[in-house]
């Protein structure tokens, strides 16, 4: 059977127009409220050539709000707004799931409610600098979880589910990764609990599992995605043993049904990878869509060798609205302007041109 990026894909009952992934990317352009706005939809709606796209992360609850002009999904005028959203987008062809996320200590108490510190399994304050409405400010130190606000938050997952299934979302991608909450309890170097959630590897991974049964308690397993990084190190990560320790994490979800496992493989800073990615890909029974740095030359390979399922691409949709065209045909991609990635208007968000718009610029430029 073919497996290029172009043939389709079936993935549990839904079937995918390609195998090129829109990845979730933050680019804080909701409203004061965390509502989704036009702008939001005329940028999702030019990518939706997409096999699949995941929405940029999508805070579960106002504690969880780590950025500025994020869209939530925990209000009523938020799902509205998700909801308009996701129509434009089916209306364009693709697919589209939610991903829901926690910031934890990646947050600041102007993001807060009531303006107090952010929440952590640890009381271990991150190294850095949190975004805020007033520019970069340092990260404080965050307030350990109680038993009883962990459970909090697990229902804060399931309750964003059941407004991601009323906004028409066709699934949900579990964000367990890049040093928010769920990869704070996953990673030893941000866990150091010594209760239920922390200690062993199986007490650490005990809130993800939790907020996994939540979620599939809304939409079928068939539907849940999860997305895990088991190196990186953005937001200050680290954990003792990242092969043994997502070996077990990944062999402990293998049977759940979940619709895809998403591996940012490696580090977001360059370096090299430490962790045998293809072993957790076997690991798990089930699909794999493999993500960070990926080519079009990268990704037929990965696929072509059993890799991967599907691939994810971020910035390259970023910059280039009708990527699956461009890489179809052999096509040039446009330069990246990563001055206008968070924040700010159309300027770097809709306003890159497709091919075909391209090609009828530079022809009346020579004209002229």
């Amino acid at each position: 059977m073919q497996k290029d990026l172009f043939s389709p894909f079936s993935m549990g009952d839904l079937t995918l127009s390609n195998r090129m992934v829109m990845a979730p990317m933050t680019r804080n352009r909701a409203n004061d409220g965390g509502a989704p706005t036009a702008l939001m939809m005329e940028h999702y709606r030019q990518r939706a050539t997409a096999g699949l796209i995941i929405s940029e992360s999508s805070p579960v609850s106002p504690q969880a709000v780590g950025y500025p002009h994020t869209p939530g999904m925990y209000t009523p005028d938020q799902t509205r707004g998700w909801l308009r959203l996701v129509n434009t987008v089916h209306s364009a062809g693709s697919l589209i799931f939610a991903q829901l996320q926690h910031c934890g200590r990646i947050s600041h108490p102007s993001h807060q409610p009531g303006g107090t510190a952010p929440v952590a399994p640890s009381a271990i304050k991150p190294k850095g600098h949190a975004v805020t409405a007033n520019g970069f400010q340092d990260y404080v130190l965050p307030r350990a979880l109680t038993l009883s606000e962990t459970e909090d938050a697990v229902e804060e997952f399931r309750l964003a589910a059941v407004n991601a299934r009323e906004a028409g979302f066709d699934g949900i991608e579990v964000h367990g990764a890049n040093g928010y909450l769920i990869d704070q309890f996953l990673r030893d170097g941000t866990n150091q609990r010594l209760d239920a959630y922390g200690g062993t590897l199986e007490k650490r991974a005990r809130f993800l599992h939790e907020v996994i049964d939540a979620v599939t308690g809304v939409f079928p397993a068939s539907r849940v995605g999860l997305r895990l990084t088991p190196e990186n190190s953005f937001n200050d990560m680290s954990d003792s043993d990242p092969q043994g320790h997502f070996e077990q994490i990944v062999a402990s979800l293998s049977d759940r049904g979940l619709a895809y496992l998403h591996v940012l493989e490696g580090d977001m800073t360059g370096a090299a990878p430490m962790v045998n990615y293809r072993k957790l890909r076997d690991l798990f029974r089930g699909v794999y869509i493999a993500n960070n740095g990926y080519d079009k030359a990268r990704a037929e390979s990965a696929l072509a060798t059993g890799a991967a399922d599907l691939i994810a691409f971020g910035t390259p949709f970023l910059a280039n609205p009708d990527l699956v065209t461009r890489y179809r045909l052999g096509l040039p991609l446009n330069r990246i302007d990563q001055s206008t990635f968070y924040g700010g208007d159309e300027t770097g968000y809709t306003d890159y041109p497709s091919a075909s718009e391209a090609l009828v610029h530079a022809r009346s430029t020579e004209a002229a």
